[in-house]
């Protein structure tokens, strides 16, 4: 809107000043009086029924004595009083008539040139407004096959690697990179070649976005940051000319860094898909690879990618010369969460108790977007509930509400339906208890979140890297536990075991045929997966095995599952009172806390 302002301001002026100038000249006729000749202005001065006689210029107005006026012109450069003498007015009669001198009003003679020119210069401001709106469409017809990389300069960088927690290895890898960046010559003199292109890999929200700000923020440089979609457009060419566009700015740039986010929107193998390529797509990618062996030596321009999905680009971008190195952005260890998670507490109110290596062993597999959403939400519970500092108590209701969802304690369930709820989650808590390889209980609760009736918590020790076939024997046991509790008090199975065995089922499978963990079956993997690049992913199994395999499969699947039901069904007959007392104090208080649910096993 203001820029349409700024451009039309003129023609917008000129038809004010129009408008303007018509009302003045409208309102002047309005009032102006009527016109009458020399001669009976005489007749009437000679009658004494003139008043006064106002000369300006060559023009008269003349008030007569009843107040009423008209106007009259004498001739040019002719004395008034003469003309009016041979007009046979007497010096007796013109004593009687009051004469007085005013300066020429020329606004009328104005009003007429601005009336004559007016309209011509309307009609040249609307031609030149025509001109500029076409030649505005040229300019964005032109621009279409611009770059539309947004350039952030190295000059007041907002991310450092202090910025970025939980991946020191990949930062010491893009170090090398800052350090070309900052000092090329170091590298040069010794024959070294930088790496021309640097993709980071790892899962959704692990921080490659950031660290590529980082890289920019160290080296003090310029950093162009695009999508892999903008790229791509329904017009043939427009990719490949904005990647051609980009170079050129950044080698105008240089020493500097190109960030392209998700780059397998352009970047994924060619000659995949129904139709057996996608050309628009497949000539952007044409023109990455052209540039990035355009590149010389001396450029200093490194190309920074991210992707989730390495396994579906083109090899030819992965070939060394292109991206020569693969950093990657893995899900933070133990250490890893608990240093993300005091970056993101900086500057944020904390009480005395918050303990971050306790939230940080409660959140296996959170990556640092994970963490920073959970640190928004225990600040937004604080806010709620009016205080002034964020406690512990909002850090572990932030963990719950990411993992298990809001609380619901607006969901009325029935009492019987609550004993279910509570014994099902008690059968948990204890078999996990009684098992050596399961992780430690921290909270049993049987107040709604999200779709879940109830949930029951542990809280790991560390990190796992490599899982065994009795950790898995007694993950089993303890998923299954629940099933058991009903089915032991209540003699009954419902539908709230439902999620437990879709996990027991999926597990089982796994061991016997990926994880070799069968001792019928062997050290042997069963199945391949099928890619299709196309689609994105994986669509399913394809099975490499005879029919009788199959059921010695599905056999051995429902024997580790007996075995753990068997297990889980064997512990809670023996704790029987310790499954009544879990339960009779979840019915109680709804939630049991690590300490109070250890206090009952220590009695």
């Amino acid at each position: 809107m203001n820029a349409n302002w700024r451009k039309n301001g003129l023609v917008y002026l000129l038809i004010v000043i129009a408008v303007a100038v018509l009302f003045y000249s409208a309102s002047q006729s309005a009032e102006r009086p009527s016109e009458k000749g020399l001669t009976d202005v005489a007749a009437l001065i000679q009658q004494g029924k003139v008043a006064r006689v106002v000369v300006s210029g060559d023009q008269l107005t003349v008030q007569m004595a009843d107040k009423q006026m008209f106007t009259s012109h004498k001739e040019d450069g002719v004395n008034l009083t003469a003309s009016l003498a041979k007009l046979g007015v007497t010096p007796e009669q013109l004593e009687a008539v009051e004469f007085k001198v005013a300066p020429p009003n020329d606004m009328s003679g104005w009003l007429t040139i601005l009336g004559t020119l007016l309209p011509l210069l309307l009609i040249g401001g609307l031609f030149i407004m025509i001109l500029r709106q076409a030649q505005g469409s040229n300019n964005q017809a032109i621009s279409f096959g611009k770059s539309r990389a947004r350039v952030f300069t190295g000059d007041k960088p907002t991310v450092t690697f202090a910025d970025v927690a939980g991946a020191d290895e990949s930062k010491q890898e893009l170090q090398e990179v800052v350090e070309f960046l900052k000092e090329p010559q170091k590298f040069a003199s010794l024959g070294a070649r930088i790496p021309k292109g640097v993709l980071l890999v790892g899962p959704p929200g692990t921080g490659k976005t950031l660290m590529a700000k980082a890289i920019s923020g160290e080296a003090g440089v310029p950093f162009f940051s695009v999508s892999g979609s903008e790229f791509v457009e329904m017009f043939v060419g427009v990719g490949a000319s904005r990647v051609r566009d980009l170079f050129e700015q950044a080698k105008r740039n240089s020493p500097c860094i190109i960030f392209i986010d998700e780059i397998d929107a352009v970047g994924r193998q060619r000659g995949a898909g129904l139709g057996g390529s996608h050309d628009e797509r497949e000539q952007t990618l044409n023109q990455i690879l052209v540039e990035m062996d355009g590149f010389d030596t001396d450029t200093n321009i490194i190309l920074v990618a991210a992707t989730n999905r390495p396994d579906i680009l083109d090899p030819a971008l992965l070939r060394p010369g292109r991206f020569d190195r693969q950093v990657v952005m893995d899900r933070p260890d133990m250490k890893g969460r608990e240093a993300i998670l005091k970056v993101h507490v900086r500057g944020k109110p904390l009480e005395s108790n918050v303990n971050l290596e306790t939230i940080a062993r409660g959140t296996p597999g959170f990556v640092g977007a994970d963490l920073e959403n959970l640190v928004n939400e225990a600040a937004i519970l604080a806010a709620r509930r009016n205080k002034r500092s964020i406690g512990m108590a909002e850090l572990q209701d932030a963990v719950e509400k990411v993992i298990a969802g809001p609380e619901r304690r607006s969901r009325l369930i029935s009492e019987h339906e609550k004993h279910i709820v509570a014994y099902h989650e008690a059968g948990h808590a204890l078999v996990m208890q009684m098992l050596p390889h399961s992780d430690p209980v921290h909270k049993i609760s049987i107040v709604s979140r999200g779709m879940a009736l109830g949930y029951t918590m542990p809280l790991p020790e560390e990190d796992h890297l490599l899982y065994g076939r009795n950790k898995f024997r007694d993950e089993l046991a303890g998923l299954l536990g629940g099933r058991v509790a009903e089915e032991e008090v209540f003699g009954d199975i419902t539908t709230g075991a439902s999620n437990d065995l879709e996990r027991v089922t999926a597990l089982a499978r796994r061991m016997v045929t990926q994880y070799g963990m069968s001792e019928n079956l062997g050290p042997q993997t069963y199945g391949e997966k099928e890619d299709q690049v196309f689609l994105g992913r994986e669509i399913g199994e394809q099975r490499n095995y005879s029919e009788e395999v199959a059921e010695a499969i599905d056999a051995e699947v429902r024997a580790m599952i007996h075995d753990a039901h068997e297990r889980a069904r064997g512990i809670i007959r023996q704790y029987r009172d310790k499954l009544d007392e879990i339960a009779r104090r979840l019915i109680d208080h709804e939630t049991v806390d690590a300490a109070e649910f250890q206090a009952i096993f220590a009695a």
